[in-house]
């Protein structure tokens, strides 16, 4: 009837396995969007990632203690003193009033308490102050909130 000679695909199917193929990744795409999706889900990575951090660090270096209890104290501000000329004087100068980083002899921006700076040095600050609780440590970083302190007007 109309046979051209060139094969034809007729009313051939498409076989099974391609269709549960394609079924299975449509079923998977939406099990996908509809898990990790965060508007939908509220799952999120940097939450997870955010609560291992946490988890990482050592309790000790998450509660500061008493970062004021050497405050006063000539011989724990003559090390602050050398802490800050090493870590702190190339981006807030010698006499720390400023540089790159902000003027440390005036109300800073997020606290100016022994606390406050502590947190400051130890877990760095948004836009341009790093964290320095690795290199210098707990006690170090007391040692030059005293400083900080007995620099201030």
């Amino acid at each position: 009837m109309h046979d051209t000679g060139e094969p034809g695909e007729g009313h051939n199917s498409i076989p099974k396995g391609w269709l549960l193929f394609f079924f299975g990744v449509i079923i998977f795409l939406v099990w996908y969007i509809v898990s990790y999706t965060p508007a939908i889900s509220g799952w999120s990575f940097y939450k997870g990632f955010e609560e291992e951090m946490v988890k990482a660090v050592p309790a000790e270096t998450r509660s500061p203690g008493a970062p004021d209890k050497f405050i006063g104290q000539p011989a724990a501000i003559a090390e602050g003193k050398t802490i800050y000329a090493e870590s702190c004087a190339a981006c807030h100068n010698a006499d720390a009033t400023g540089g790159i980083g902000p003027n440390l002899t005036v109300t800073l921006k997020y606290g100016s308490t022994a606390r406050d700076i502590y947190e400051s040095v130890a877990n760095g600050r948004p836009n341009g102050m790093p964290p320095f609780m690795q290199q210098l440590g707990k006690e170090r970083i007391y040692k030059l909130a005293a400083f900080l302190e007995s620099v201030k007007k």
